[in-house]
């Protein structure tokens, strides 16, 4: 019992990372010591079921609670409290350093240098990409339900890879915004008809992403697990630069910096704790 309710506090926290734009679900599942276990048994759902269900459904129902909750919670934080909230987050990232440094220990050669440096190349450049005007959900067409799954592929990609935030991707694509308040909507029961059928073909968009890039995944760490790592990190690096520049309204000042620094404090000892269990 213990174990579950573990595992529903860590989906609880990757739920609420895929929330906030710069902050990717993947980085803290890494953090966590639950990454490699999880793209497992996602990778393999069917042929381990039952023990696959055991692990798996703790943690999404901790993040569907998370999500739920958190889409409105996450939300008014960010817009009132911005460092804060970014800096808990920050600690949570920083927290989990110590168990990736461990996986990479005594084995830099040149060639896992440089794919460090690729990975964090390529999240600081995904900085500068910005979103144009968001989507509209009115009058929707075929077309625009494909797209959806589409972007629910991309967005579920980018949420299981280290470093990627799902949630920064979609404000790229236009689409951060209007998801968002269409689970706010939900949750507050309006319009229940309308919203599934925006929810239900993006949802199935993320599943399918999930289950490709974890078996893409799984691939590397058999192959190439040392070097994965190595590129890991550079992801999760970069990710901490991009909370900050993803951040909207962020201001420094005594009293929001000192509270954000005893949350970092937190969530960087949250992350060696969960890291550990």
């Amino acid at each position: 019992m213990k174990d579950k309710v573990i595992l529903c506090i860590k989906g609880f926290f990757m739920g609420i990372a895929n929330i906030i734009p710069g902050v990717s679900g993947g980085t803290l599942a890494i953090t966590m010591g639950i990454y490699e276990e999880l793209i497992e048994a996602i990778s393999h759902f069917f042929t381990r079921l039952k023990s696959n269900l055991n692990f798996l459904m703790p943690i999404i129902i901790g993040a569907l609670v998370s999500i739920v909750i958190g889409s409105k919670i996450i939300g008014y934080s960010l817009d009132e409290f911005p460092l804060p909230t970014i800096l808990f987050f920050t600690g949570l990232i920083l927290g989990g350093l110590p168990m990736l440094y461990k996986k990479i220990k005594g084995s830099f050669k040149i060639s896992n240098v440089v794919i460090f440096i690729s990975t964090f190349a390529i999240i600081i450049g995904l900085m500068f990409l910005k979103s144009g005007s968001y989507v509209s959900f009115e009058n929707m067409h075929l077309l625009d339900y494909i797209m959806l799954f589409i972007v629910g592929v991309v967005a579920a990609a980018t949420m299981i890879i280290p470093g990627i935030s799902g949630s920064f991707m979609l404000m790229v694509m236009g689409y951060y915004k209007p998801i968002l308040n269409t689970i706010n909507d939900l949750t507050s029961f309006n319009n229940i008809g309308s919203n599934l059928a925006i929810l239900i073909p993006f949802g199935i968009g993320v599943l399918v992403g999930i289950v490709l890039i974890a078996k893409l995944i799984e691939f590397l760490f058999k192959k190439f697990e040392v070097p994965t790592y190595f590129g890991i990190i550079g992801f999760v690096l970069a990710s901490i630069i991009g909370i900050f520049v993803s951040a909207e309204n962020l201001t420094f000042s005594i009293l929001p910096f000192i509270i954000g620094i005893l949350l970092f404090i937190i969530g960087f000892i949250i992350a060696i704790k969960l890291g550990d269990e």
